[in-house]
């Protein structure tokens, strides 16, 4: 939805084994440039991904363990079956601690889950919609297109360069870093996220109706309220229009989801739950 003030996470330790941090999903406790290729081998995505991810835990947002992955990692799980042969990276979820509901997805193949939204959703499906869409802004690279834009914007006005290599990719994950929470895509880069979501929440089994619920409990929230991932992008009006008719143009995929919300999954989150933070 937004570039990522929109990121999740993959297969963190059950409660269980709280101690030890994992991306939801088969990996074991380690930091995102571990799962990947050696340091030397790194391509770009692999990079900025790892530099949000050192800032997210250099400012202690990170949650380590806490109840609510008993709730994100079977959503998570499924997601991840349904979306990595789209990606050439793993996708890994993990919980973050912030102000205001969100998700937000890096590229490289994280994905952040502010723990309020965890409360803010209704449903299973709308919190796997909202993780689905954000997932397809990483299949598409739309984070990666978008910075460097911005980059060569930046480097024109300064008469710059622009940087290749290594150190370009640093300079794309400052951008980044400095742009997180005031990222935004346009309609069309919105709307293709939300069907490329939609098709890979249908291939997890939970309905793809449920982003669609999300923006219609967004026309009646307090906006003081609303996600930030809604709340700052565009369109959410015809972006619901343009997911209900790629529902009706493909019933073989979509059919047998119901489109009424009290046939959605109900959520069930722990109120005031633990967390511990990854330091």
């Amino acid at each position: 939805m937004n570039s990522h003030r929109i990121f999740p996470r993959l297969l963190l330790c059950s409660v269980a084994a709280a101690a030890c941090l994992a991306p939801l999903g088969t990996f074991k406790a380690q930091s995102p440039s571990q799962s990947s290729n050696s340091a030397g081998n790194q391509d770009e995505e692999v990079q900025m991904g790892q530099e949000v991810y050192n800032d997210l835990k250099t400012k202690g947002e990170i949650v380590e363990s806490s109840p609510l992955y008993d709730v994100l990692k079977p959503i998570a799980d499924s997601i991840t079956r349904a979306a990595q042969p789209r990606y050439n990276h793993p996708f890994k979820f993990y919980l973050v601690h912030e102000a205001q509901p969100n998700a937000f997805a890096t590229p490289g193949g994280n994905v952040y889950v502010v723990d309020s939204l965890l409360y803010f959703v209704k449903n299973t499906d709308e919190l796997a919609g909202t993780l689905c869409h954000e997932v397809s802004h990483t299949i598409h690279h739309d984070t990666v297109t978008l910075m460097k834009r911005q980059q060569e914007i930046e480097a024109r006005e300064i008469g710059a360069t622009i940087l290749l290599g290594p150190t370009r990719a640093h300079v794309l994950a400052i951008l980044l870093l400095g742009k997180l929470h005031s990222l935004s895509y346009s309609r069309d880069v919105e709307s293709q996220a939300d069907i490329t979501g939609s098709d890979v929440c249908a291939a997890t089994g939970y309905n793809p109706w449920g982003l669609v619920w999300l923006f219609q409990d967004f026309q009646n929230a307090d906006m003081g309220q609303v996600p930030q991932l809604l709340s700052d992008h565009p369109g959410n009006e015809n972006r619901e229009k343009a997911l209900e008719q790629h529902f009706r143009q493909n019933p073989a995929v979509f059919g047998k989801f119901s489109s009424d919300p009290k046939t959605a999954r109900p959520i069930s989150v722990p109120k005031d739950a633990a967390e511990t933070f990854v330091r």
